[in-house]
């Protein structure tokens, strides 16, 4: 008899659960070697989706009050944590830019800037699909993105830079705003479940925008290398905006404003004092309203990725399970012993491991483990928590080697224009520096501003 692979799939990530809890329940307690049972479950049916992505997202609800985890009320108050609607909005400016045509009007635009060699549209698409990504969702600019990358060239090595341009701009990019990658809001939802200040969002732009500016020339630079003279034509004409792109420009330029004036600079403002959830919601709700009326319930609902705001639920559940359990605590005393080295040497130390292991593993998952530890270790040594879980935070999304490692990567994968062997050697190199990148701002720029 066949097996159904998905079968199989969801009996490996089974076999491997059973594993994971036999092998730790010899230095973990019963409830700890539980979770890590589950969460290597989790981890498998994400990467090799035995099951919908949506669905292994619900399954803590399930599984975490069943073993004696988190109670059912613990577990699914995560799921409508303030954060998931911050995203919520920003999707729903992301289908209004999409729905209007404004992104191909803005690449149009970015692409115009550079000079047309192929080593300007190199330039063009990863700047372009940086900037979409930070107030969009990464996965969506890729997508997006992507097609234009297919019909510039008829040259298989000239597409094949071009959408690594879009798929390393875009998780380049993703890192410039709060809202624009899961990992980032992870990252603010842990903070303000341990009470922590949250990092203001121009606050959070003006600390990454010299990371993002070097990653952008250096990775534009190596894919540019070889792609000789060829010329790329561009969309003849300069086209107006329409109307409804006027008005999802203005709901966007009034948000920046918005978002800019609530950030205080202290001692001369102190903000609007209002929640960026708030704001972030009501810009994505005034799109369904007169005079805009450029969303319509019925017809763009279904374009809501409803799966991510699950998985961002089941990242904020696993992070309460670690830090309720003690599991936290448990792993930040093994690992305690390398307070006691340099803090840059601390600081590569996280990068790296964040890095390379985000490579095999959902960086949403990941991101949301790794977070209480840090927080756990960088509070009992007395280091600086918040640079630490910055530092990891943007780790998360610098992973360049596998398709599995960001969903950016493996839209890349799909077009078939990628194989993994290239993806791998470019990533490596992206990686290496990335970290080594992230290390030195983080010691001589964000020290002074997280």
């Amino acid at each position: 008899m066949v097996v159904p692979s998905d079968v199989k799939k969801i009996g490996l990530a089974l076999v491997f659960g059973i594993i994971a809890f036999s092998l730790v329940s010899l230095v973990l307690t019963t409830q700890q070697s539980l979770l890590v049972g589950i969460l290597v479950l989790l981890i498998t049916l994400w990467t090799n989706e035995g099951l919908a992505l949506g669905v292994v997202s619900l399954l803590p609800i399930v599984l975490f009050p069943t073993f004696g985890i988190l109670t059912t009320k613990a577990t699914t108050l995560n799921y409508a944590h303030p954060i998931i609607y911050l995203f919520l909005g920003g999707f729903m400016l992301a289908i209004a830019v999409e729905k209007t045509g404004l992104h191909t009007w803005i690449a149009n635009k970015v692409l115009k800037v550079f000079p047309n060699s192929a080593k300007g549209v190199i330039f063009s698409l990863a700047l372009t699909s940086g900037l979409l990504s930070s107030i969009l969702s990464n996965t969506t600019t890729t997508l997006l993105l992507i097609s234009i990358a297919l019909f510039l060239s008829n040259d298989p090595k000239l597409k094949l830079r071009f959408v690594l341009a879009i798929a390393y701009g875009a998780s380049i990019g993703g890192i410039m705003t709060p809202i624009g990658t899961p990992p980032n809001l992870i990252l603010l939802g842990i903070m303000q479940e341990h009470s922590m200040a949250p990092i203001p969002f121009f606050q959070w732009m003006w600390m990454v925008a010299p990371l993002s500016f070097l990653m952008f020339i250096f990775v534009s630079t190596v894919l540019s290398i070889g792609v000789g003279k060829e010329k790329i034509e561009m969309e003849a004409g300069d086209r107006p905006l329409t109307a409804p792109q006027k008005k999802v420009v203005f709901i966007i330029a009034t948000l920046m404003a918005v978002l800019l004036l609530n950030a205080p600079i202290e001692p001369y403002w102190s903000g609007l004092g209002m929640s960026e959830p708030v704001i972030l919601l009501s810009a994505g709700l005034l799109l369904f309203a007169p005079p805009f009326n450029i969303l319509e319930w019925m017809e763009d609902k279904g374009k809501i990725p409803f799966r991510i705001m699950m998985l961002f639920g089941a990242g904020f559940s696993i992070a309460m399970a670690f830090s309720q359990t003690g599991l936290a605590d448990e792993i930040a005393s093994y690992i305690i012993s390398l307070s006691t080295l340099a803090p840059i040497i601390l600081l590569l130390i996280v990068a790296a491991m964040v890095t390379f292991t985000t490579e095999v593993t959902s960086n949403t998952a990941l991101i949301s483990i790794m977070l209480p530890v840090i927080y756990s270790v960088s509070e009992q040594s007395g280091l600086d928590t918040r640079l630490f879980m910055m530092v990891a935070t943007v780790c998360a999304s610098y992973a360049f080697m596998l398709p599995i490692a960001t969903p950016p990567n493996a839209i890349a994968m799909s077009s078939g224009v990628v194989d993994v062997k290239t993806m791998m050697k470019y990533g490596i190199v992206f990686n290496i520096v990335g970290i080594l990148l992230i290390v030195l701002i983080a010691k001589y720029f964000w020290s002074g501003l997280v």
